[in-house]
């Protein structure tokens, strides 16, 4: 039976890239899900009271730019996607780049496979950020979304932090088994509000 879900992601956040590397490995060893990969805004859900928006001064926002990439890639160049979402997460957390340089997003961008200059395309058009935007605004709004990684199954949500990676090549078996366990979770045991470990041993 297809397992039909949706995650949140921001490039900042190590917690989404965890959750998206074991999402990618599983759909690249035939897991039986269809994803649906959400752009979140961290800068625009840390906006306060009374300040601009990311939407309207997204220049001052240092993640913007590479979820608009990302965003552009998964509905332009599907195929590129799963390339291009891990190589955004690793020029972030593995090399330390700065994502709000265009000349990085850039060289990611065709290093994964995608043709940059057409990505940048829909990044200047404002089209790229009018759907970050509006997915962002959608999903905070119907299941009171705050944070990344969020999975969604139907009307439910549920922010979660996976502490294991699962790099390109990694045994698909632990990843399959981290996503259908929390996706067990949020749709079989609506009981379960909050579970956190005090202390992890590591």
């Amino acid at each position: 039976m297809t397992l039909s879900f949706a995650v949140t992601w921001d490039y900042r956040c190590p917690f989404a890239r965890n959750a998206h590397e074991h999402v990618l490995t599983g759909l690249a060893a035939g897991a039986d899900w269809q994803v649906r990969f959400l752009p979140f805004s961290l800068g625009q859900a840390h906006v306060e009271e009374g300040q601009p928006s990311v939407w309207d001064k997204p220049g001052d926002d240092k993640g913007i730019l590479a979820l608009q990439a990302g965003v552009a890639v998964r509905d332009e160049f599907p195929g590129a996607f799963p390339a291009v979402h891990r190589a955004l997460f690793a020029a972030r957390h593995d090399e330390g780049l700065h994502l709000e340089d265009r000349a990085v997003v850039g060289r990611v961008l065709s290093g994964a496979g995608a043709p940059a200059d057409a990505v940048f395309e829909r990044v200047d058009s404002g089209a790229a950020l009018e759907t970050v935007r509006r997915e962002h605004e959608e999903f905070a709004a119907s299941h009171h979304v705050w944070g990344v990684p969020t999975f969604i199954s139907g009307e439910r949500a549920v922010f979660v932090r996976l502490m294991n990676r699962a790099p390109a090549g990694a045994d698909p078996a632990p990843s399959v088994g981290a996503v259908e366990r929390t996706l067990d979770l949020l749709d079989g045991w609506a009981d379960l509000n909050e579970f956190k470990h005090t202390s992890l041993p590591r």
